[in-house]
C-alpha cells in the first residue's frame, strides 16, 4: 500500500521532497512486503476435495442414496446410505472421487451416545 503513496508524491511534490518522500517511503514498502510475506508462510495451505472431511452440508435435493448437497456455498454429488431429505443438515465422512459420501449430522446439541460393554 505504501508504493501506492510513494509514487504519486514523487509526481507531485515539489523537487527535492518528492524524491526525499520516495526514498522514506520505498523501504517502508520494502518492509512491509517482508512482515506480508512472514505472515503468509504461516497460514497452513488449505486447498483440495479432502478439506471437506468433517464439514457440514446441507441437502439440496433427496439421497436416496444418491443426490445433491451443499457445503461451503458448493454444490456437490453425495451419496448417503441412511438417506436424507431435502433441507436435511448431514456430515461429510469421505469422498469417492467427486461423490461426496455423508451421513446425518448429529442433533445440535446432542451428547454423544456412549455405549457400554456389559
Amino acid at each position: 500500500m505504501l508504493i501506492l503513496l510513494a509514487i504519486p508524491l514523487l509526481i507531485l511534490l515539489p523537487s527535492p521532497w518528492n524524491l526525499v518522500a520516495f526514498l522514506v517511503l520505498v523501504p517502508l514498502w520494502v518492509l512491509e512486503l517482508l512482515g506480508w510475506n512472514r505472515t503468509v508462510r504461516r497460514r497452513r495451505r488449505v486447498v483440495g476435495a479432502q478439506t471437506l472431511i468433517d464439514k457440514e452440508a446441507v441437502a439440496i435435493s433427496p439421497c436416496a442414496p444418491d443426490g445433491q448437497v451443499r457445503v461451503d456455498g458448493e454444490i456437490w454429488q453425495a451419496r448417503c446410505a441412511a438417506g436424507a431429505r431435502t433441507g436435511d443438515r448431514l456430515r461429510v465422512i469421505a469422498r469417492d472421487g467427486l461423490t461426496l459420501i455423508v451421513e446425518p449430522a448429529p442433533a445440535v446439541g446432542a451428547a454423544p451416545s456412549i455405549s457400554s460393554a456389559g
